[in-house]
């Protein structure tokens, strides 16, 4: 099959946008994705489009993502949209690399976008409890920040992870955060703010939990055979895999990890020929501080227990070994669910292109993303590497 690449992404601001729609957020994405191409890119180039969203508030749920490419100027152009809870936009992607690798398209749109803040805090909780298991977990009660705290009362537990480890989370990301001009919460917190919060559900508190947000993110995936076309510096999408599971946390055999994230980091290294140890950098799933140790582990980040020492250790920070949410993750740049996946690509794109700004991570070559669905339902993995710098 054929290479593809990663040729340019952007995103609109994340926060609350009452004034906008969720067309002209995705307007804004596009034209920023079509923007950073370095040698220019035009609507009328793009093949196909896939585009994911949730849904939520019941807002054109039927062909949401023709709604979205037909105001862009991508009309006639095939668009499906993807679904799989906060993963859409990360499937949105594998799907875009899907496409261009088995020559069906040579220059695919892949995006997504979400509207979460014109609503109740009632009906923001009906909205995200739909990616839950919805027979046992959300008609008996069970919120979405009520599972995660479950499975962060089992880790600590098991191996002992501690409140502060969690805050620590929040206080890195909130750091990086505050150096992403698109961020929803680009505001920096100490560890006695992110300890002392009030609590949602018991161990999480505030500082643990990410916004609910309003946003927009595409990326623009293309084949070997015209990359030349829109850069001198290609950016190649390395490996991918992809993972399900029981929906339902109850019915998984351990609290304490997911996966569906370990299936697909183990097919995304194996397909890019990598270890954990070979990335500069990483973009995880932390709609919850315990769901970033996790993937610390899920991922191979390091062993099995051991995700709260390593926060603690720096090794995460931006000037750590492996730098982790530079973006300021889902914690502080926001979850705009049906954006979220396309979004972490934008910050890969961004590092790997040198235009991170003051969370630049020095000279990286290879960056991960990591989307979860759910509490683990789904999850997909694309790491990216700059091919001029492997090939040298």
């Amino acid at each position: 099959m054929r290479d593809a690449y990663l040729v340019g992404a952007g995103q609109s601001d994340y926060g609350a946008f009452p004034e906008e729609s969720y067309r002209s957020l995705f307007r804004t994405a596009f034209e920023a994705a079509t923007d950073s191409v370095p040698n220019g890119l035009e609507a009328s180039d793009v093949d196909e489009a896939f585009v994911g969203n949730l849904g939520v508030g019941g807002r054109q749920l039927g062909l949401s993502g023709p709604a979205v490419t037909e105001h862009v100027g991508l009309g006639g152009v095939p668009c499906t949209r993807v679904e799989n809870a906060c993963a859409a936009s990360g499937y949105a992607t594998r799907q875009a690399v899907q496409a261009v690798k088995s020559g069906m398209a040579d220059v695919v749109l892949a995006g997504g976008f979400e509207i979460m803040s014109d609503m109740s805090s009632d009906a923001t909780k009906y909205w995200l409890g739909v990616s839950g298991e919805t027979e046992w977990e959300r008609l008996s009660g069970t919120t979405f920040s009520g599972v995660y705290a479950q499975m962060a009362s089992v880790h600590m537990e098991t191996y002992g992870t501690t409140r502060e480890q969690l805050s620590r989370v929040a206080v890195k990301n909130h750091s990086n955060g505050a150096k992403n001009p698109h961020a929803q919460l680009g505001f920096e917190c100490s560890l006695e703010d992110a300890q002392s919060a009030p609590v949602v559900a018991d161990p999480l508190n505030l500082y643990h939990c990410c916004p609910t947000s309003d946003g927009a993110a595409c990326a623009l995936i293309v084949s070997e055979d015209v990359v030349d076309e829109y850069t001198d510096d290609p950016i190649r999408v390395a490996g991918v895999g992809a993972g399900s599971d029981n929906v339902g946390l109850f019915q998984r055999d351990s609290y304490t990890g997911v996966p569906a994230s370990q299936r697909a980091a183990e097919t995304a290294y194996e397909m890019a020929g990598v270890e954990p140890d070979d990335l500069d950098f990483a973009e995880v799933h932390d709609c919850f501080a315990i769901a970033e140790l996790l993937a610390y582990e899920d991922l191979g980040f390091c062993e099995k227990g051991e995700a709260g020492q390593l926060i603690e250790s720096g090794e995460t920070e931006i000037g750590g070994d492996l730098p982790v949410n530079t973006s300021g993750g889902l914690k502080s740049k926001g979850h705009p669910i049906g954006a979220t996946g396309a979004g972490q690509v934008v910050e890969a794109f961004k590092q790997l292109s040198g235009n991170a700004g003051e969370r630049q991570v020095e000279d990286p070559t290879r960056g991960l993303t990591h989307n979860v669905g759910g509490s683990g339902g789904a999850s997909v993995i694309h790491i990216f590497e700059k091919e001029t710098e492997v090939s040298a």
